[in-house]
Order: C-alpha cells, then structure tokens, then sequence
C-alpha cells in the first residue's frame, strides 16, 4: 500500500516535472523572440529549479519566468515576521558574458564560498575536483561582484525544501549570458534520487548542459531527478540560517513562492582554502 504522504510527495515530484516542462517549453519562445529582437542580448534564461529546484521551484503558467513560478494563494495568508536585518548599500549590477570564463582555479584545490546574507552568513564547501567548471564559474562570478545584493527568489516548503539564488533580476529568468556543463551527477551524496540537506546544486532549464548562475541550497532533503549539479555543501551554521528563512514561509501559501524573509545576498566570496 502507498501511504497517503508518499503519494502526496509522488504528486509534488509529477508537479514539478509538468511544471519544469512548461518552463522549458516558455523560455524556448522567449528565447526566439529575444534573438530577432537584439543579437546584444545573450541567451539568460537559466532554468530555476522548479525547484523544480533548478530548477525545482514552480512557475506560472501565464509568465515566461524559467526558474520562478509562483502559484497564486486562493486567499490571504498571514505572513510571519521578517527574520532577516536590512540590505546593505548598493545595487545590482548588469553583468553578461557571451563565454564561459577560462579555467583559472586550482582543481586540485579546495574553495570556500561565503554567502554573506541579510539573514545570516551561508559558508559553502565547494566540490572543486567533482565539478570544476561549476567551481571555476562561481569563483569568476563571485570575484565580479554578479551575486552582491541579489535576493533570493523563490523558496519551496512542500514536497521539496530549497531556496533558490542567483539570478539578479530576481525573476527567475537571469543569468550571466553563458551555460556550463552539467557534472557531478553520480555524486555518491545522492542515493534514491534524493539531494540530502545541506546540498547546494545547480539550476536548469530542464535540459543538459543549460546551467547559469542560478542555484538552490537544499534545507531538508528532497527527492529529485539527478539532473542538477551538486556543487557544494553548506555548514551547519548555515543550516540553521536556511531553517530560519524556511521558518518564516514563502508568499502564496501554496509551499511555492517568494520567501517572505528577504533575502539578499549582500556579498558572495569564493576563496581557496
């Protein structure tokens, strides 16, 4: 017999695959209505995890939004207080590359990405050997200054637990105007198809090979397709951060959504261990 919680977890995993489709299937258009009207303008529509978490967080069918979809709550929900301080000075720079940046990171080597967040520093162990040119992205990103000041978009709490960044317009559709390859994919750390917590991986288009900048850090184990390049493991100093955003809920009530704690990310470092 099915219990009645893994047939709800089986109908959010098919939700989000339908949802991922339609993501996939919206930023195919944008994408063509993008290259007739200015060749200036790279290919930015990173997927966003639906998550789908890549892109694994939901989007709305009416919205050409790759990685944030947003489910409208049939009615008011009462939202918790804001756990996070104010944002720090300064704004969002328009950064767009039309290549992945060359290889410059020891792989041999170990990195450290810092998320210096409104709601508390977010320390990241990055699989450099694993993923390289994940690592070696973050590492050029970082050093740009392209993550300082995002907010994190969009916060799922219902079949699958990730906060989702790195997409500067805050929409879900962002990215840096390059894709890198997928890798990592048989990390031993996924069993059963399941990104344990603690886990920070890539987002997606749902298709190969299509990650950005856009990312999701795992709070509470999720099952999901290993289509998304683990990249990182987050401390337990930056569980508890996670839980304490988590906490505070998403803005539809529907467990998919804008996270009502505002999170912006007001520095990100990669640094060599």
């Amino acid at each position: 017999m099915v219990s009645q919680e893994q047939r709800r977890r089986q109908l959010a995993r098919e939700k989000f695959l339908r949802q991922q489709q339609r993501r996939t299937s919206a930023r195919r258009k944008s994408r063509m209505r993008n290259s007739v009207i200015a060749s200036v303008l790279g290919v930015v529509v990173i997927g966003s995890l639906a998550l789908y978490t890549t892109g694994v967080l939901k989007n709305d069918d009416d919205k050409a939004n790759a990685n944030a979809e947003v489910t409208p709550s049939a009615s008011a929900t009462s939202k918790a207080p804001d756990p996070c301080e104010k944002a720090a000075g300064g704004s969002v720079e328009k950064l767009s590359w039309k290549k992945e940046p060359a290889m410059t990171i020891d792989k041999s080597a170990d990195y450290t990405m810092t998320l210096a967040t409104t709601c508390g520093d977010i320390d990241v162990a990055l699989k450099t050997a694993a993923a390289p040119h994940t690592v070696n992205s973050f590492d050029f990103l970082a050093g740009k200054g392209y993550f300082d000041h995002t907010k994190c978009h969009r916060l799922t709490t219902n079949g699958i637990y990730v906060l989702q960044c790195g997409d500067p317009t805050g929409t879900g559709s962002g990215g840096p105007g390059y894709t890198i390859p997928d890798e990592n994919l048989k990390d031993k750390s996924l069993k059963d198809n399941v990104y344990p917590a603690g886990t920070v991986a890539m987002a997606n288009t749902g298709q190969a090979h299509t990650g950005g900048s856009q990312f999701f850090l795992v709070y509470q184990d999720s099952q999901l397709p290993p289509s998304y390049t683990p990249f990182g493991t987050i401390g337990e100093a930056g569980l508890k951060v996670l839980k304490k955003i988590a906490d505070a809920g998403e803005n539809t009530g529907a467990g998919d959504g804008a996270p009502n704690a505002t999170v912006v990310i007001n520095k990100a470092t990669v640094a060599k261990s």
